[in-house]
């Protein structure tokens, strides 16, 4: 093999193309020689991101299924067979060696495609709980590399490997202390502060928990750091200004490497990047899931860090009357908090990444 093609599809949300973007790099790392081609939806964030991280991108007219309006999905075969088509113009174009599945509405199509060519793919499950396209791609899949143990519910066993997910690198090698957190986010050394993260985009059912609880939450000795999203962010501000600099407010937090180092206690949804994220900086939590997310997977990402003491849960329709109960259990129970911080240890997974890309590699030279 002269020189490793790869194709990696997929995309659609963060939790989707940090890991994208973490395997790229890491096969670029082992191997410099490689060509990398990614593959997204148009429309969709990838097709911004990738080029930002040095990444060329094509994008596919597919579109998702939707499960809050059914007659949204009348286009979805139209969809499907044209992005088909286009998929098999991209094998045939670019020749990979191997393709790679992250997850997300290009994914399904294109390694389709390249299944029906008999190049050899690679699926990349981060949840708990693996969703339909998966499960029919598993068929002829290689390789399948997930993130939590008893996935041989979903797929064969004899293709999985527990690698788990690719983490941003500046979180997995962060070496920011508490106080240089505290001090990037603006906020005071001496409280505790609790970080609220509802995904890239915000969470409602959180924001307005939290915006109806504000003067419970915030006593002398607690602070929050509170990314909204873009919907919120307004309503956040103008509720924050009573509070001074105990409430910080932004819309999208980009070094979340110090948002963690600042964090005592963190509330999130249950995406399987930010659990992934959670072990490594070992950081109490109480995860809200994300209840229209496919086949729930949130919840049951979540489940898996509840049964070993690892996190609270509080379920998004219990949201305003169970999360602030739970959030002053857990600010004042430390042996709970330590109890976490150890187990988050003990599942954090640091170099998923290189894993997953020798594995990638290794397949791709043996085809």
């Amino acid at each position: 093999m002269n020189s490793l093609r790869v194709i990696i599809a997929g995309g659609g949300t963060g939790g989707h193309i940090f890991p994208a973007v973490a395997i790229g790099h890491a096969i670029k790392k082992l191997q410099p020689n490689a060509e990398l081609l990614f593959v997204g939806a148009n429309g969709k964030m990838e097709m911004e991101k990738m080029p930002q991280e040095g990444f060329k991108i094509v994008g596919l007219d597919i579109i998702g299924f939707n499960r809050s309006n059914l007659f949204k999905n009348f286009m979805l075969p139209f969809k499907l067979l044209k992005s088909l088509s286009a998929a098999r113009n991209i094998l045939n174009e670019f020749k990979p060696n191997i393709v790679v599945g992250v997850g997300g509405f290009a994914s399904f199509p294109i390694l389709r495609a390249a299944q029906k060519q008999n190049i050899p793919t690679v699926i990349q499950e981060q949840n708990s709980f693996a969703g339909k396209s998966n499960k029919i791609l598993s068929e002829n899949a290689k390789l399948i590399c997930v993130a939590y143990p008893k996935m041989e519910q979903f797929f064969p066993k004899e293709k999985l490997m527990l690698l788990g997910n690719p983490v941003r690198k500046n979180i997995a090698y962060s070496t920011i202390l508490r106080l240089e957190g505290l001090h990037k986010m603006g906020l005071i050394e001496h409280k505790k502060t609790v970080l609220i993260i509802g995904g890239s985009l915000g969470a409602k059912s959180i924001n307005e928990a939290i915006n109806e609880h504000l003067n419970e939450i915030v006593t002398t000795d607690i602070q929050l750091l509170w990314q909204t999203g873009k919907h919120f962010f307004e309503t956040a501000k103008q509720s924050a200004l009573k509070f001074g600099g105990q409430v910080v407010v932004k819309e999208f937090i980009r070094e979340m490497d110090a948002a963690y180092a600042a964090a005592d206690v963190v509330i999130s949804r249950a995406g399987a990047l930010s659990i992934a994220e959670l072990c490594i900086v070992a950081k109490p939590v109480i995860f809200v899931p994300y209840p229209f997310a496919a086949e729930d997977h949130q919840t049951s990402n979540a489940m898996a860090l509840v049964e070993h003491n690892a996190a609270l849960m509080v379920k998004d329709c219990d949201v305003k009357t169970e999360l602030i109960p739970k959030l002053k259990y857990l600010l004042q129970d430390e042996t709970k908090q330590e109890i976490m911080k150890k187990t988050l240890k003990q599942m954090a997974i640091v170099d998923a990444d290189i894993n997953i890309a020798k594995q990638i590699i290794e397949l791709a030279k043996a085809s």
